[in-house]
């Protein structure tokens, strides 16, 4: 994009956090908000899944951001396992806390079949249920919406039997009243690419943010090609394998997800939303190399 387009619409930055498990992690996410803080993000999203141990730090962690910082948390709310009343007090109990935006997902299945899957199958359902929720309580907001986004796949679901189905799982999100997507985890400048054309032919007009990720751990890389099936790339694994240390694991994990999202932005990626995993470091590195901040800034001053 033109400094003159990003004048007019300037890019979304964003950032994704886990509830820390241990009073250590609790420590090290606090330093992180407060240095991400200070590239001036839209908004935070925070997880939400696992134990109710870990549940409640989401909430608590979110509780804090609102209370403590000037960050903007976007909730994670997934439906497997949940009730239609579990979902709709949650709902209520972030609305009570402030918050304005969810990102609604289905969340990962249980491994046990006998476990309850919940009452709601798809993330679109869970999208009608918050505007529905919302459309009970405009006192509670003032009169305004809530923003509610989804996740994109620009490689094909785990579950899905092609990239077409998701392409039209996207499109009833929208249907639904999804206002934006972020996407999972790629590692292919051409699938984001791929991913937006397709949406765009299919009907899809709410923004698709690049979600990427600093890949600078080799183990996390591991178990995120397990989880969602997306290998990354070859070269990039061994470059990182034979690494000399973390410093230069660092080095080299930031500047492919600096390419990745600079080619996003390339191809008219409306802003970016990064993985931090709780480690603030590499997500800065990358959006300084992508000389981000300064854009931002320019955005805001410049007339469009």
């Amino acid at each position: 994009m033109t400094s003159n387009e990003w004048a007019a619409t300037p890019p979304s930055l964003s950032y994704e956090l886990y509830p820390p498990a241990t009073p250590k992690a609790a420590e090290a996410v606090l330093r992180t908000i407060d240095e991400l803080s200070a590239t001036n993000p839209d908004y935070v999203s925070v997880t939400f899944s696992g134990t109710p141990e870990r549940r409640r730090a989401s909430i608590d962690l979110i509780e804090h951001l609102v209370r403590n910082t000037r960050l903007r948390p976007l909730a994670h709310l997934t439906c497997v396992g949940e009730t239609r009343e579990s979902l709709e007090l949650l709902v209520r109990q972030f609305l009570g806390l402030g918050v304005r935006g969810l990102l609604a997902l289905r969340g990962d299945l249980p491994q046990d079949a006998d476990v309850a899957r919940g009452d709601l199958p798809f993330a679109r359902f869970l999208v009608e249920l918050i505007r529905d929720i919302e459309g009970r309580h405009t006192a509670t907001l003032a009169g305004g919406r809530l923003a509610v986004g989804v996740a994109a796949y620009p490689n094909r679901h785990p579950e899905s039997p092609s990239f077409l189905h998701d392409i039209e799982v996207l499109v009833s999100k929208q249907r639904a009243g999804a206002d934006f997507a972020i996407t999972q985890v790629y590692f292919d400048p051409t699938h984001y690419a791929r991913l937006v054309t397709a949406a765009s032919a299919a009907g899809v007009t709410m923004p698709i943010i690049p979600g990427v990720m600093p890949m600078a751990n080799v183990g996390r890389l591991e178990r995120l090609a397990v989880m969602t099936g997306v290998r990354p790339d070859k070269a990039l694994l061994h470059r990182l394998e034979t690494a000399s240390d973390g410093v230069e694991r660092r080095r080299i994990g930031v500047q492919a997800a600096a390419v990745l999202a600079q080619a996003a932005f390339d191809g008219g990626a409306p802003g970016l939303h990064l993985y931090t995993f709780n480690d603030h470091r590499a997500s800065v590195e990358v959006i300084e190399q992508l000389d981000l901040p300064a854009i931002r800034t320019l955005a805001d001053v410049v007339p469009a």
